[in-house]
């Protein structure tokens, strides 16, 4: 039986490369892999960038979304296509939120202290990422940096219709030391999709952090789609 296939979504301040650590291992496994990359100009386009990749890796397919790209999964998720929902240290709102009322409920300010706004486009200085990825080493740091995808200043206010956790299994990696996006959110989340749950000590980057970690959730999902 064909493996299910996954595609990835990423959140802000990153881009597709971000799962740079899984994708060889997942394809030498077996499975079609894409990493949907995100412009971080509207929800519904990054939304639209998902959808996309699913028309070009077989069905049934698992999506994967690290923060903001838990929002993206939650909507592009309702499409047929997809069997399964992954999310990684990630935003999961219901269809009456948008991701900043989500965020809201448990507001973080370590990483927020650190960005600037410029031309409309929400930038992370230096001095944030280790807030954001600070149990990497310094050179990957500051490969977060250069790389960082920049969105525009309304993105977490947008709304688009899709709430696949309600109706798709799911699965949530909790990272313990997440000053980016709230532990307690991870949790409140997890737990309101019904997901299955595991936490993980590492800061909000996990698949850069932790690789091998995410990599046996990630097969975990596989194996429970590829027998239903």
């Amino acid at each position: 039986m064909a493996k299910p296939s996954i595609v990835f979504a990423h959140g802000l301040w990153a881009d597709g490369s971000c799962f740079s650590k899984l994708i060889p291992t997942l394809q030498a496994e077996g499975h079609e892999v894409m990493a949907s990359q995100h412009g971080l100009d509207s929800l519904a386009t990054d939304v639209a960038a998902v959808k996309a990749c699913l028309g070009r890796v077989s069905s049934p397919a698992i999506l994967v979304g690290h923060s903001y790209g838990g929002t993206i999964i939650t909507h592009a998720g309702a499409d047929p296509r997809v069997a399964g929902l992954v999310y990684i240290a990630a935003l999961a709102p219901d269809a009456d939120e948008t991701s900043q009322s989500l965020q809201a409920k448990f507001p973080v300010t370590d990483v927020f202290a650190h960005i600037e706004v410029t031309d409309g486009r929400v930038w992370l200085k230096p001095s944030g990422v280790p807030s954001f990825a600070g149990d990497l080493p310094e050179e990957e740091q500051r490969l977060v940096y250069a790389t960082q995808g920049v969105p525009v200043a309304d993105l977490f206010n947008q709304k688009v219709e899709g709430t696949a956790w309600k109706t798709k299994p799911c699965w949530y990696i909790v990272a313990t030391n997440d000053h980016t996006v709230h532990p307690d959110l991870h949790r409140f989340v997890a737990k309101r999709m019904g997901a299955t749950t595991f936490e993980v000590a590492s800061s909000h980057v996990p698949m850069l952090s932790k690789p091998s970690f995410v990599l046996d959730v990630i097969r975990k999902a596989a194996s429970t789609v590829g027998k239903s």
